[in-house]
């Protein structure tokens, strides 16, 4: 079939596609503002400078802050431009999956979502172990053994369960988080202002300390993606063709501020001692500066932006399994929701169970694991975006990135470069890791496809438009 022909035919159909579906069954329930948005936006990327001193450790003050300032205009800008392109074109949870299924067929819709799921998933188990760092600064109880593992699972459940109360609540919940989790930063900075000294800015490595360039883009990368899990909750948000380019804009800003302002402040106030840099040690630098109550202030905020962090990714991560099963794609049981809360109980419970499963994996492990499985599906949603970009030029986009294809072509270059690149820094647990959800993610489609659904095993819903399932040639 000619590309005009198919492209006029999903615009003709473009209303039935099933992007529409769940915003559609939840439209009588209240839907998430503007602010609360930002909020969950913000800690779905960030949560504040928490977890990126490993950075400084890893290739000195200068790298670091050169890093944050450089790193948002080649990463983050084109990933949230995209999203904001994509997530108000087709405004249904389930995000990047439906952007693949409508470019490139579901087969390729269910594996960008096991990718992105999974990396999600472990990406709440960092969540855990990162507040627990921050915790066993007070609690010397909690730094290892079993004691760690029960303070890391009961957290997890703790938190699931106020998920579990409503995405509204959640929302303004991440509204408070985030500005409690901030403040020490603000306060850290200005108390800083008179001990600043630029030159420290400038400094690279200490004699004898090796640049460790797989932490530092490691760090650097977990610190500042995840822009597009936010397309997960488009069902679930009030006006969205309006409010996800405001919301990603505001967040953006937010992001670089709250990560650029407590590093210049702390390299710049204290000499450098390297090997000190390391998850934690804005408490200590806290305390260097301005003493005890403003490290246990700042330890309070880092516990304070990890339950954002955890609620906002779990958020995602249950939202994008209801749109899977709206697409078809995992079954029916996964759309239901809470009599109570309106909330995708299922899809909470599968994302908890399988967070506390791999809580016990090294901090590093989990987060360079994080970062492989997220490359793997970004490369498959900047094709998406190109593609539907060249093959539906003339589909309505209430937000439309500026540029043309080759302009488009360019922006998404850079990044899938580096994405490339942080692939390559895998160690062998990683691409185990990653080679394992990949096989089960196609095993689990083909299965599916040509067993459950024909022997009625289980019931899926049947909304894939026939387009999808045409040759594209």
């Amino acid at each position: 079939m000619g590309d005009s022909n198919y492209s006029q035919q999903l615009l003709d159909h473009q209303e039935t596609l099933p992007t529409t579906k769940a915003a559609s069954a939840s439209q009588n329930h209240k839907k998430l503002s503007i602010i609360p948005f930002i909020f969950l936006i913000y800690f779905e990327v960030s949560g504040g400078a928490y977890g990126a001193e490993a950075a400084v450790g890893a290739a000195g003050p200068l790298c670091s802050i050169l890093g944050f300032l450089i790193f948002p205009f080649l990463w983050s800008i084109p990933e949230a431009l995209i999203t904001a392109e994509l997530a108000t074109t087709f405004p249904g949870n389930g995000g990047y999956v439906i952007w693949a299924h409508q470019a490139f067929g579901p087969f390729w819709g269910s594996l960008i979502g096991s990718w992105k799921f999974l990396s999600g998933v472990i990406n709440l188990a960092s969540c855990s172990v990162l507040c627990i760092e921050y915790v066993k600064l007070v609690l010397p109880l909690f730094s290892c053994g079993a004691s760690r593992y029960f303070a890391v699972v009961s957290l997890a459940l703790v938190l699931s369960f106020l998920n579990y109360t409503g995405l509204v609540v959640v929302g303004y919940t991440a509204i408070l988080l985030g500005i409690f989790s901030l403040v020490p930063f603000i306060l850290l900075a200005l108390i800083s202002i008179p001990n600043i000294d630029p030159s420290r800015w400038t400094s690279l490595n200490e004699d004898r300390v090796k640049t460790d360039w797989s932490l530092f883009f490691n760090t650097l990368f977990w610190n500042l993606n995840f822009w597009d899990n936010a397309s997960s909750l488009a069902g679930e948000v009030d006006r969205p063709q309006k409010t996800f380019p405001k919301a990603l804009f505001s967040a953006g800003l937010l992001t670089c501020l709250a990560y650029l302002v407590p590093l210049l402040a702390a390299t710049g106030a204290i000499p450098l001692k390297q090997e000190n840099w390391v998850n934690g040690y804005f408490a200590d630098v806290a305390q260097l500066i301005a003493g005890k109550s403003l490290m246990i202030f700042l330890e309070i905020g880092a516990v304070l932006s990890s339950i954002g962090f955890y609620e906002a990714q779990l958020t995602s991560c249950a939202y994008q399994l209801l749109g899977m099963a709206d697409l078809g794609v995992l079954p029916q049981c996964f759309s239901v929701r809470s009599k109570w809360f309106n909330t995708p109980w299922l899809g909470i419970l599968v994302s908890t169970l399988i967070t506390v499963a791999v809580s016990s994996m090294n901090f590093a492990d989990l987060i360079s694991s994080i970062n492989f499985l997220y490359s793997l599906a970004m490369l498959l949603e900047f094709a998406s975006f190109l593609w539907l970009r060249r093959k539906l030029p003339m589909m309505e986009r209430p937000f439309r990135v500026p540029l043309e294809l080759p302009g488009l072509i360019m922006m998404c270059l850079i990044p899938s470069g580096f994405l490339v690149y942080i692939m390559s820094l895998a160690n062998g647990t990683v691409l185990l890791v990653s080679s394992v959800v990949s096989a089960l993610t196609i095993l689990w489609y083909f299965m599916t496809n040509h067993f459950c659904k024909s022997n009625m095993w289980n019931h899926f819903n049947n909304v894939r438009p026939k387009l999808m399932d045409q040759d594209l040639d």
